[in-house]
């Protein structure tokens, strides 16, 4: 799943490209991705016209500020990428007309396609077809659980150490306990980090994933709070990461992969003292780590 990095350069590049175009109109293959309002019909007649007024992002939630007081909400879920391009209906498909990476089969998948008034078109490729659409009145979605639920941003000026303590703290007057990187991808407690980048942090962090929260000491705290900070920094400036179906608006891969050192690479060598990397299940997730640069 799109992750911080990967939504944040996804809104940069949309920002770069449509911001300032009209709807047109708008195509869909698979009507049930559109999440409200629930009729298709309803949500063509509703935004087309709009004016893209600004493209911002809450957690994993790419959002865009309409004329009249209306937000366009895309979740990108599991495989789910936002492009823009032209494209072609033929055969029963969409083809680029754009050369280049916009014409690779990953980002072929489309099932929701905008028409804008340049004669640019942002699709939705999305192969598992898990994405949600949503489309509301801005206040409206200001005030939702939807935005109440999510923790505070991590690349917030205003998110120093003291805060990050608090939401930790936070979570565990809830639950009274939860494993790090359990703690780490509750988008309650902190907004956008998921699979990849848990382990990344706490492979930096030399932070066990499996180890409880609340055994965690000041100077551990600390060293998470800098790298969480710093790889979604450094994975935003390389574009996120493309191993799997994530692709940029331009159709590119991202470059995170020349950075990534556990996630996924479970019986390689650690980067860092050679052992092998090992992966464990946890809540139906799975954690990499080296058992000997983050011992439980």
């Amino acid at each position: 799943m799109p992750e911080l990095p990967e939504v944040e350069t996804t809104v940069r590049g949309l920002k770069e490209k449509i911001l300032g175009r009209i709807f047109l109109n708008v195509w869909t293959d698979f009507p049930r991705s559109i999440k409200k309002p629930k009729n298709f019909e309803q949500f063509k007649k509703e935004i087309k016209g709009k004016k893209i007024k600004n493209i911002w992002r809450r957690g994993k939630n790419i959002i865009f500020t309409l004329s009249e007081n209306k937000s366009l909400l895309i979740h990108q879920k599991l495989t789910g990428h936002l492009l823009v391009g032209q494209w072609l209906f033929n055969k029963g498909s969409w083809s680029s007309q754009i050369k280049g990476p916009l014409e690779d089969k990953i980002n072929a998948y489309i099932h929701l396609l905008f028409s804008l008034d340049n004669g640019q078109m942002l699709a939705l490729s999305d192969v598992r077809k898990f994405a949600k659409v949503e489309l509301w009145d801005s206040q409206e979605l200001e005030g939702s659980e939807t935005m109440k639920s999510l923790g505070p941003e991590p690349l917030d000026k205003s998110f120093n150490f003291e805060r990050f303590k608090e939401a930790l703290k936070n979570y565990l007057k809830l639950k009274r306990r939860g494993k790090i990187k359990q703690v780490l991808m509750d988008q309650g407690v902190i907004a956008g980090v998921g699979n990849i980048y848990s382990d990344e942090i706490l492979w930096r962090a030399k932070i066990h994933p499996l180890k409880e929260a609340s055994k965690l000491k000041e100077d551990e705290l600390k060293k998470i709070y800098k790298f969480l900070k710093e790889v979604l920094e450094k994975a935003i400036k390389v574009k996120g990461e493309s191993f799997s179906d994530y692709r940029t608006p331009s159709g590119e891969k991202g470059e995170f992969d020349t950075l990534r050192r556990v996630y996924q690479r479970e019986g390689e060598k650690c980067s860092s003292c050679k052992n092998i990397i090992k992966r464990v299940k946890m809540g139906g997730r799975s954690a990499h780590f080296c058992p000997s640069c983050q011992k439980l």
